[in-house]
C-alpha cells in the first residue's frame, strides 16, 4: 500500500500543475454530484482537520505521547 501511494505522489509531483488541479476539481465535482453540497463540504472540512491534526501530532513522537498520556494516564491503562 505504501508503494502505491508513493507512486501516486511521485506522479503528482512530476505532473504539470494544470493536470493536478484538473484531477482535484474532477474529484470535487464527483463528490458534489454524488453527495450534494453540504455533505461534500462536511467531507472536505473533516479531511482538512484530520490532515492538520495528523501532521501536528505525528510530526514529533513526543507530542503524540504527551497527548496520549493526558487521555490515558500511564500506569492506569498501559
Amino acid at each position: 500500500m505504501e508503494q502505491f501511494f508513493s507512486k501516486i505522489i511521485e506522479k503528482m509531483t512530476s505532473a504539470k500543475p494544470g493536470v493536478v488541479s484538473a484531477i482535484a476539481f474532477f474529484v470535487i465535482a464527483l463528490l458534489l454530484c454524488i453527495f450534494g453540497f453540504w455533505k461534500t463540504l462536511f467531507i472536505i472540512i473533516f479531511t482538512a482537520v484530520g490532515f492538520v491534526v495528523g501532521s501536528f501530532l505525528f510530526s514529533d513522537d513526543s507530542k503524540f505521547k504527551k497527548m496520549l498520556d493526558r487521555i490515558l494516564p500511564p500506569g492506569r491503562f498501559r
